[in-house]
């Protein structure tokens, strides 16, 4: 019996990238700005639930583990463990500003299915 991830999709260390747009490199500058610390990274988990089988928790982190995978970009840091980041290879971290609200979004091109609120999919 393996010990594999039933939900890990192969991937190769250089599928292994999570971008980050400027619109939320923005976005994360004004909250750490906000929160008066500017080691704060944005750590992002994907976990089962939801209304299309995982869905994307985002919070604020100063701590990293060992098992976790960083992504700079202009000074800002967001954090992912490699659990989530099976599921997250090749995503890009948006934030969007719009007539729905202003929220955190992963353009996920491993999601084959999402719900209308955007923070659960399906692969």
């Amino acid at each position: 019996m393996s010990d594999a991830d039933p939900f890990a999709l192969p991937t190769s260390d250089v599928d292994r990238v999570l971008t980050i747009s400027d619109s939320a490199v923005k976005r994360i500058t004004k909250l750490r700005d906000m929160e008066g610390d500017d080691q704060l990274m944005l750590r992002i988990t994907v976990s089962g639930g939801g209304c299309s089988g995982f869905q994307y928790a985002f919070d604020f982190d100063k701590d990293t583990k060992a098992q976790d995978m960083l992504f700079e970009k202009n000074g800002v840091t967001v954090v992912t463990d490699e659990t989530s980041m099976d599921l997250l290879a090749g995503s890009e971290v948006d934030f969007v500003d719009d007539l729905m609200g202003a929220y955190f979004q992963i353009n996920n091109p491993n999601a084959t299915a999402s719900c209308g609120c955007g923070t659960s999919f399906s692969v």
